[in-house]
């Protein structure tokens, strides 16, 4: 019977043992998507931030070379044409400049003009996507148009820009530019059949300059591919704690029987 009982508590030690060394690991799994979940959301967050402070520097170029070719609005296009050309050369972002009044075009840098004058439905000055141009097939430009008054201007740039721009963020964040009803990403636009993967830690924000919104979020299944490369990585170390730790619990709760089994002797 005695023998019995020892096999029992032995067995008992054994389960309480393996149970103690598996709290470290668990505990340590827990804690490292904890850490892994709250570091891609706080890299969502501000990389969005990082995105609308980027990307508006880079339109504030635009701007600045439009509103100085804003000044040979109205002036004949013969003698504006050099300076128009020479501020398009300076400006290695910028593909061409135009001269408008009333909205019409009337003096392009361009060497096969667009209709540029049905890019923009109203006279507000904005940003735009305009893709698959005319004068560009199979490109993604973004204009902007400048107006005082009845004169204008408007200054076209393309697409790569703004996507050297998101690939500046090499975090495995999807980001994306939406302006109105056009986006572009990194590898794509809006003549993509579907919008990338941007499922998980999905934020967003809108710059208060020009008014586009940048989306920013993970594919569908990067947390966890994540999650099982660092568990990879760290599942040595914890198995071995959750091992050395079952060792000390075993040897203690053995240690403490044996105690308890001389006491017992030693009184009878």
């Amino acid at each position: 019977m005695l023998k019995i009982k020892t096999v029992e508590h032995s067995w008992i030690a054994l389960l309480l043992a393996l149970a103690i060394s598996l709290l470290p690991v668990v505990t340590g799994i827990t804690i490292l998507h904890y850490q892994q979940d709250k570091k891609l959301e706080e890299t969502a967050r501000i990389s969005v931030k990082e995105a609308v402070y980027s990307v508006d520097l880079a339109l504030d170029r635009i701007h600045a070379t439009a509103s100085t070719a804003l000044s040979l609005a109205g002036t004949a296009c013969e003698g504006a044409q050099a300076q128009l050309l020479d501020l398009v050369a300076q400006s290695v972002h910028l593909r061409s400049l135009a001269l408008t009044v009333d909205g019409r075009t009337y003096c392009d840098t361009a060497e096969r003009p667009n209709t540029k004058d049905q890019i923009f439905p109203d006279a507000r000055s904005q940003f735009r996507l305009v893709v698959d141009p005319p004068a560009k097939p199979h490109a993604v430009l973004l204009a902007y148009q400048l107006r005082k008054d009845n004169l204008g201007v408007i200054a076209t740039a393309y697409g790569l820009m703004l996507r050297n721009e998101l690939r500046a963020f090499q975090t495995g964040l999807t980001l994306l530019l939406e302006f109105e009803d056009l986006y572009i990403w990194a590898d794509g636009d809006s003549r993509d059949p579907m919008r990338p993967s941007q499922e998980e830690f999905f934020t967003e924000g809108v710059s208060t300059k020009y008014g586009y919104r940048v989306k920013a979020g993970y594919a569908k299944g990067y947390s966890a591919r994540e999650a099982r490369q660092t568990l990879t990585q760290l599942f040595p170390s914890l198995a071995l704690v959750g091992i050395i730790t079952g060792a000390i619990a075993y040897w203690g709760l053995f240690r403490q029987r044996n105690l308890r089994v001389r006491s017992a002797a030693s009184m009878g």
